[in-house]
Parts: structure tokens; C-alpha cells; sequence
């Protein structure tokens, strides 16, 4: 999740709401490049947040170098609303079939803490759309000691209570579970962004992160892969992040100084950061000029 580091109305690109046929409704901010043959990336934000809360600040930045696609997650920002449960699988089936709608045969998944594992699932999904990965404040799995389980558990059970409350009852749980305690430090545009959400599924996708474990297969990723490390990071440890990189071979590293908000709060070292990252990405898979 990230923060309004001090804006207060930001400039963002033009967005669109997006019918994924058999899917839904979601929300994509799109940004052309700096040429027609420019590579494509598909940002993947994190979870409690959206495209915008967590790339804001990167989007123009980006925009310089490769052709940007970034889309709201399920439940998230201007999402995909649905009665399913929430499933980091569709999120990963989401952003492909978002790409087959804008006519995009390769990307560049871009994922950061909770996009990580769905940009992982797009790998793994359907490999021959990534063109190579980009993994940041991210890991192969979220939770194994006992009081990391017992977090998602808790999410896990207001998931269904939110799933089964009425809708003032649900409102009453966001403002409890989150709201409250934000809005004295966010932004008033993010948090308005954030009450976009729809909680009941953004629970269940903390239950889904909590469930997530790609170590048994994450060693099989066989595309360029550069890993972006917030080195200071209180929600996903550093060692986590080492151990998932040391897991794919060939994989180049790249570290910020910083917190799990790094994207915004120490956007100065991250953009970059990011951007040589994916840089090294194309450059391996020989798609960029």
C-alpha cells in the first residue's frame, strides 16, 4: 500500500473503463510510449491499493522509455466487482485478457508486493505472453512462521463477515479494519481513491496473498527477471525478497533504500530504479532499440 507523499491532485495519464469479455468491468490508465515499437509494460499494483495510489509517481517517468498499461486488480479502485471469491489466478488472467483486448501480444509484467505473485501467475499461466519479469517489494510466498498465518487467518474470517454483512455493516468494517486509520496521513484524492474499494474482496485477496507459495515452481522461470529490493521493508523482510531472488536463475538485482511504500514515499530512488530494471528486462529478451 502506498501513501499521498504530499500531493495533492496529481497529474495522471487518461484512463478508461475496459469490458474484459466473461470477466468484467476494470479500470486502465495507458500511457503510448515514446515510439510505436516501444516495449510494453503492464504494471501491477499491490494490495489495498490501486493502478494509481501505487504508480502516480511513475507512470510519466515510464512513459519516457516503453508504452505503459496499468490496471485496478479485482475489488481495488475502479476493479473488476464480482460475487466470486477472490483469486490471485484471475488477476493474472485478468491483465492477459486486458492485453488481448488492446491488440498486445507481449508484456512486460511489472508487479509490486501483491502484483508480484500476479505477475508470477501470468509466467506461469500463460508463458508466452511475458516477455520477462519485474518483481518488487515482493517474495514466493507471504507467510510460513505461525504469527504470519495467524495474520492472514484474521483477514480470512472478515473476509467472510464482510462477505455476509449488510452493506452499512461492511461500510462500518472498512472504516474500522482501514479508514480510520489513514485519512490523517493520506491526500484527500487518495483517500477518496481508497473508498473506492470494495473491501469484502480486498480481504479475501489478503487471504489469497496469505495462501500464496510459488517456491516449488518459482526456480522454473525461464525469462529475463530483474528484482527491485526495498531494502528497509517492514511488510515484506528483505530476506524474503533474497530468498525469491536467489530462486530464479539469471535474475539481475536492483535495491531502493527504503520502506514497503518506497514507490511514493522514496519515488526519487525507486523510479529510476524501476526503470533500469525493466530496461535490463527488454534489454536481455531483446526488445528494446
Amino acid at each position: 500500500m502506498t501513501r499521498g507523499g504530499g500531493i495533492t491532485e496529481p497529474h495522471l495519464p487518461p484512463g478508461r473503463h475496459v469490458e474484459l469479455p466473461g470477466r468484467g468491468t476494470t479500470f486502465v490508465r495507458e500511457l503510448d510510449g515514446p515510439s510505436p515499437d516501444a516495449p510494453t509494460i503492464m504494471l501491477l499494483h499491490g494490495w489495498t491499493a490501486s493502478a494509481d495510489l501505487n504508480w502516480f509517481l511513475s507512470y510519466f517517468p515510464l512513459a519516457e522509455h516503453f508504452r505503459v498499461v496499468a490496471i485496478d486488480h479485482r475489488g481495488h479502485g475502479r476493479g473488476i466487482r464480482s460475487r466470486k471469491v477472490f483469486r490471485l489466478d484471475d488477476c493474472a488472467d485478468d491483465a492477459v485478457a486486458l492485453a488481448d483486448i488492446l491488440g498486445i501480444e507481449r508484456f512486460v509484467p511489472v508487479g509490486y508486493s501483491m502484483g508480484g505473485p500476479v505477475a508470477q501467475l501470468v509466467w506461469q499461466r500463460h508463458r508466452e505472453r511475458a516477455i520477462g519479469l519485474v518483481l518488487c517489494a515482493t517474495t514466493s510466498t507471504f507467510s510460513s512462521s505461525r504469527n504470519e498465518r495467524l495474520s492472514f487467518l484474521g483477514l480470512a474470517g472478515l473476509a467472510v463477515v464482510a462477505r455476509f454483512t449488510p452493506g452499512k455493516a461492511r461500510q462500518w468494517l472498512t472504516h474500522q479494519v482501514y479508514l480510520q486509520h489513514k485519512v490523517g496521513s493520506w491526500e484527500p484524492w487518495a483517500v477518496e481513491e481508497a473508498a473506492r474499494h470494495e473491501w469484502r474482496t480486498v480481504l479475501e485477496a489478503g487471504r489469497a496473498i496469505g495462501r500464496f507459495d510459488s517456491t516449488s515452481w518459482i526456480s522454473d522461470i525461464d525469462v529475463p527477471t530483474s528484482v527491485v529490493m526495498t531494502m528497509r521493508d517492514r511488510i515484506v523482510p528483505l530476506r524474503r525478497q533474497l530468498s525469491m531472488y536467489h530462486a530464479i536463475a539469471g535474475a539481475v538485482a536492483y535495491r531502493v533504500d527504503g520502506d514497503h511504500d518506497a514507490c511514493v514515499a522514496n519515488a526519487a530512488a525507486f523510479v529510476p530504479t524501476l526503470i533500469q530494471a525493466i530496461t535490463s528486462v527488454c534489454d536481455r529478451a531483446e526488445v528494446c532499440r
